[in-house]
């Protein structure tokens, strides 16, 4: 996400979002969750500390929940947040993607390849496809919803990639597929 897709905070929220200042606060509650306090003492391990300053609230154009950007660090989508939960998800899936960029020298997020194993791993490892949350996306399948679900939202990101086209997009989750999602680092297995 780069600060094109946000826009500055003029106190209006759309789709019955927050304001900038709510969701500030909304982040700040995140934080204090253990899942979000291991992957930023995981990052603090791997060299990369985080500071309060790295969360940021800030509206958006695109309808998106948030994104992470080595240059930014991550930013929630204040007027696309109803819930604290969506927040909590929003932070423990971008740290995913922040832990994945501090933990390889060289991951390019202008590579498909890379940006889809990242986005298996965030979505396999941050809750995003519990069966719970895709019942309240309309999507109902008993068997083999997760890495239905795991792909579904691979593509939708990778697409979103200026550098990745469709094909491209298909051919780079395939090949990382299996490496990328039993890749559960920091975890020693899928939460």
């Amino acid at each position: 996400m780069s600060s094109e897709d946000a826009m500055p905070n003029n106190g209006i929220t759309i789709n019955g979002g927050r304001t900038v200042e709510e969701c500030q606060k909304m982040i700040q509650k995140s934080l204090k969750r253990p899942m979000v306090k291991f992957l930023m003492e995981n990052m603090e391990k791997a060299g990369c500390g985080v500071g309060r300053n790295f969360f940021k609230a800030v509206e958006c154009d695109k309808e998106i929940s948030g994104g992470y950007s080595p240059e930014e660090g991550i930013l929630v989508c204040s007027n696309h947040m109803r819930l604290q939960d969506e927040v909590n998800q929003v932070v423990i899936h971008e740290l995913i993607h922040a832990y994945d960029d501090c933990r390889a020298a060289n991951l390019d997020w202008s590579d498909c390849s890379h940006h889809a194993c990242s986005e298996i791993r965030a979505g396999h490892l941050s809750g995003d496809c519990h069966y719970k949350r895709e019942l309240l996306r309309s999507f109902v399948k008993l068997r083999g919803h997760e890495q239905e679900c795991v792909r579904r939202r691979v593509m939708k990101s990778v697409l979103a990639n200026p550098h990745c086209s469709e094909s491209a997009a298909k051919d780079a989750m395939a090949a990382v597929w299996d490496t990328c999602y039993n890749d559960t680092s920091p975890f020693d297995r899928a939460p």
